[in-house]
């Protein structure tokens, strides 16, 4: 671990005025353009409030945006850039891979990084004080997405996957607890399969459940409806652990056939007083329900700015910011601390569901297993 940072390139002001934080935020394709729109809501809607109660200090607090679209290299880059913009911090991303590498940056800037909304276990390399994550850990959600499948009797579990470190280190977390417990997983890759032959391949091995580890809406568009559509397949599971089916596009492409899949889900039972009257803000704001993820933005942005107006814009970049954060977030109360095999300071843990959207009524959601 890095004991000193190198020194920052500026002190955290724009023109004296503001503090600025970076956000990274996935706005364009290949990126899950939903997903960054209902963070970046959440983290702007935090803004407003931080700079209506006052700022940081006195001095409004500024959102630096930049589009990740997916891709490891811009988001380095980014990085980059808003340090020699003179960031006091950075926020945000939800792809994994993404935030690895923004991580990685991060970390050799000596520049604080809350990550948002992905969960990689190995968001750094090595362990860090300067990175920091509010998202649970993938080991800890997909095992209670497991513990889920186990519940509901499913033991011949079948994956459908791409080539993606977060993919493959999802499949690993499965068949880890899986295989004790007399479950067993068999990855489909559908860099090799069709949707028809996913099909055939299920009822070959007699799955009871498909996980759809696989991006969207392509693939999981077309292997769901093809699924659904294979009398053979009337009895199995359809499950994405990954969140795909909380957005509305998913919905819209599907409909009644994107209903009764289950999947992870970041927000307690009932919200608070907080997280009720933030849900009403983002809701106008989107236009539709905010997603975890929106939360999760809104979280980021009331935890760095606790830190600033405790640490102060420039000490923020001197020391270790996290183990004095105790702050009441959206979903619950918030610290920081080491877990054992996360490099990166945690909040341990953030309420997670596994819920789906009801097949009665495809536009509400139905909590079937919290962890």
């Amino acid at each position: 671990m890095r004991s000193t940072p190198p020194s920052p390139p500026a002190t955290g002001r724009s023109d004296g005025s503001s503090v600025r934080i970076g956000a990274l935020v996935p706005l364009s394709r290949p990126g899950w353009v939903e997903a960054g729109r209902h963070l970046l809501a959440g983290l702007e809607r935090a803004v407003h409030e931080v700079n209506d109660a006052g700022g940081i200090a006195g001095r409004p607090l500024e959102l630096l945006v930049r589009d990740t679209a997916a891709d490891p290299h811009r988001a380095a880059a980014a990085v980059d850039e808003l340090a020699r913009l003179g960031v006091a911090a950075l926020a945000g991303e939800y792809h994994s891979v993404v935030a690895r590498a923004a991580a990685a940056r991060a970390d050799a800037l000596g520049l604080p990084f809350l990550c948002s909304s992905a969960v990689l276990d190995a968001l750094t390399e090595q362990p860090t004080r300067w990175v920091a994550r509010l998202a649970p850990a993938q080991s800890h959600g997909w095992r209670i997405y497991a513990d889920f499948l186990l519940g509901a009797g499913h033991r011949r579990i079948a994956v459908a996957t791409q080539s993606s470190v977060y993919w493959a280190s999802g499949t690993r977390v499965l068949r880890e607890y899986l295989a004790p417990r007399g479950g067993s997983v068999v990855e489909l890759d559908m860099n090799i399969f069709s949707p028809g032959s996913v099909c055939d391949e299920l009822v070959d091995r007699r799955a009871t459940a498909l996980l759809l580890l696989v991006g969207t809406p392509e693939p999981a568009v077309p292997l769901v409806r093809a699924v659904r559509r294979d009398r053979r397949l009337a009895e199995i599971m359809i499950g994405a652990p990954a969140g795909q089916p909380e957005f509305p596009e998913w919905a819209t492409l599907l409909g009644e056939d994107g209903a009764g899949v289950p999947f992870l889900r970041y927000l307690p039972e009932r919200l608070g007083p907080l997280g009720a009257r933030v849900e009403t803000a983002l809701r106008e704001r989107l236009g539709v329900a905010p997603s975890f993820v929106a939360f999760e933005g809104y979280d980021t942005v009331v935890v760095l700015a606790d830190v600033l107006r405790s640490r102060g814009a420039d000490e923020a970049r001197a020391a270790d910011p996290w183990p004095r954060v105790a702050v009441e977030g959206t979903r619950g109360r918030i610290r920081f601390s080491r877990v054992p095999g996360i490099g990166v300071p945690q909040w341990a843990w953030a309420p997670t569901q596994v819920v789906d959207r009801d097949p009665a009524r495809p536009d509400r959601f139905r909590i079937l297993h919290t962890g």
